[in-house]
């Protein structure tokens, strides 16, 4: 990519809006849609919303840390950005689409970049029955919830919940239970990423669920289905020495 154009978009902080002013006086502003690349100056929160937010426009998206947490941003520099920009290795990631059922028989879709979670909404523990490819895999887990992660966000909620950390490129999904009470020493399961996986929920009346995809949260389910969305396709640019693949394996020697 040689001298590529560029929109600027930036999360509400004091940080990323004072980087946000003082690159549009250094490089210009062009809307996103006219541009070749989007930079979203925030953290790792921003940079997920910038991502769905532009996924129609199928535009790569360079992230700038003007954030709390930077996994998946590159630091911030105003130097040489279009030199950058030309050198950036592209990661391209697909999206999981959720689909759920909530108990008034209402079909709801979202887009998840990181996970789709079940989560319990009241003091009761969830009870959820698990298929993988419309074959049941367990009848009953009783916990505080589940999740089903890409490789790129593994690193995130999955990782906090002791997941697995999933290599780039491996073709593979997580499924980890959240503070699992039964079976108690189950720690889930890695699937290939061309698994349909289905959760029921067990006496939903009582022990009501959430399913949330990134930052789409329906409430009431009594199904989840989650798979991968070819048909969508996300860019995101890294500079050579701080891609994700390499982050994502420096993670897991992290102390």
């Amino acid at each position: 990519m040689s001298k590529p154009s560029v929109a600027f978009v930036a999360t509400d902080s004091e940080p990323a809006q004072a980087a946000l002013q003082s690159l549009h006086k250094r490089y210009g502003q062009l809307n996103p849609k006219d541009a070749d690349v989007i930079v979203a100056l925030g953290g790792d929160g921003y940079m997920l919303e910038a991502l769905h937010t532009f996924l129609p426009l199928a535009k790569p998206v360079f992230g700038m840390h003007r954030g709390t947490i930077g996994f998946l941003m590159n630091d911030y520099s105003e130097d040489g950005l279009p030199a950058r920009l030309a050198k950036a290795e592209t990661v391209e990631l697909h999206p999981l689409k959720m689909t759920t059922i909530d108990s008034a028989g209402k079909e709801s879709c979202a887009l998840a970049i990181n996970e789709v979670s079940m989560l319990r909404e009241s003091r009761q523990a969830a009870k959820l029955k698990v298929f993988v490819n419309d074959r049941c895999r367990m009848e009953e887990l009783v916990c505080d919830g589940a999740l089903v992660c890409t490789p790129a966000g593994s690193t995130a909620y999955n990782l906090s919940v002791h997941g697995p950390t999933l290599p780039l490129g491996a073709n593979l999904l997580a499924v980890t239970p959240i503070s699992a009470f039964r079976p108690r020493r189950w720690r889930g399961a890695i699937v290939p990423n061309n698994a349909v996986i289905k959760f029921q929920v067990l006496d939903p009346d009582k022990r009501p669920v959430s399913a949330v995809a990134d930052r789409a949260e329906v409430r009431h389910v009594v199904e989840v289905t989650i798979k991968e969305d070819r048909t969508q396709s996300i860019k995101l640019l890294f500079d050579p020495e701080h891609n994700l693949e390499e982050r994502i394996l420096a993670e897991q020697f992290s102390p």
